[in-house]
């Protein structure tokens, strides 16, 4: 029974997965939102990534990346997990690594809910239900292995559900997400969403620079001279390439 309808502050848009030109409200009055990732089993890379943290900048939603499954992690990626880390630091953002199965960092975690009403996104795979279940142990909600055939999760949650939690906060499940596309971001304006490329820009010689092929860009001098992580800019780069040229 619907009683009331409260105001709006914020939500989190995503494109329809089988139409790109209509938008779904993943969820609104956040406190936070929450990516749980994986360096492997599935992966998830890092234009991903970007695409989430640029809807959060654009909505005003706090972000923070959770990486699940530390447990599987050889040497090789625990140092690839550290090279990313560094890069999001970096950008301003919260990294935390963790295991369910191990207990890993899992008091941290519990922290970063105390109180908030946080949205869990990320690949089908990663963990997002056999989290859930830990943090409500009698939900317990089906959890489903990796494919072996693709290297992708399956899914198991097939729409957006809140949980309350026994400290006061509220998590709001969401079925696991392929492609994150961008939406109400035009071209001139995705700049804006990178906080790092957000400061350098002000040292560009146009203050309409897209930091494309423009002369002394600050932000291009600032990947050549590692002050910004390429892989960022690259990622910039490859989502500036997605925006329809009607909303430049």
């Amino acid at each position: 029974m619907i009683t009331s309808i409260s105001p709006r502050r914020n939500y989190l848009v995503r494109t329809s997965p089988h139409n790109k030109r209509q938008k779904h409200i993943v969820a609104s009055n956040l406190n936070q939102s929450i990516l749980i990732a994986t360096i492997k089993e599935p992966r998830t890379s890092t234009g991903f990534i970007d695409r989430f943290l640029v809807s959060c900048e654009l909505y005003h939603l706090p972000a923070i990346i959770v990486f699940n499954k530390s447990d599987i992690l050889n040497q090789a990626d625990l140092q690839y997990f550290e090279y990313i880390k560094v890069m999001y630091e970096k950008a301003g953002y919260q990294v935390l690594l963790i295991s369910v199965e191990t207990k890993t960092n899992l008091a941290i975690f519990d922290k970063l809910l105390t109180q908030k009403t946080t949205l869990f996104t990320g690949h089908s795979g990663v963990g997002k239900s056999t989290l859930v279940n830990y943090l409500i142990p009698n939900k317990d909600i089906a959890t489903q292995e990796v494919s072996e055939w693709s290297g992708k999760g399956m899914h198991t949650t097939t729409f957006a559900e809140m949980h309350d939690l026994q400290n006061g906060g509220h998590i709001i499940d969401t079925p696991g997400i392929r492609e994150l596309g961008v939406v109400n971001i035009k071209r001139n304006e995705l700049g804006g969403y990178y906080p790092e490329i957000r400061e350098m820009a002000k040292k560009c010689k146009y203050n309409n620079c897209l930091h494309q092929q423009e002369p002394q860009c600050a932000v291009r001098t600032a990947v050549e001279t590692g002050e910004l992580e390429a892989e960022r800019y690259l990622n910039y780069r490859k989502i500036f390439e997605t925006i329809e040229e009607k909303n430049y």
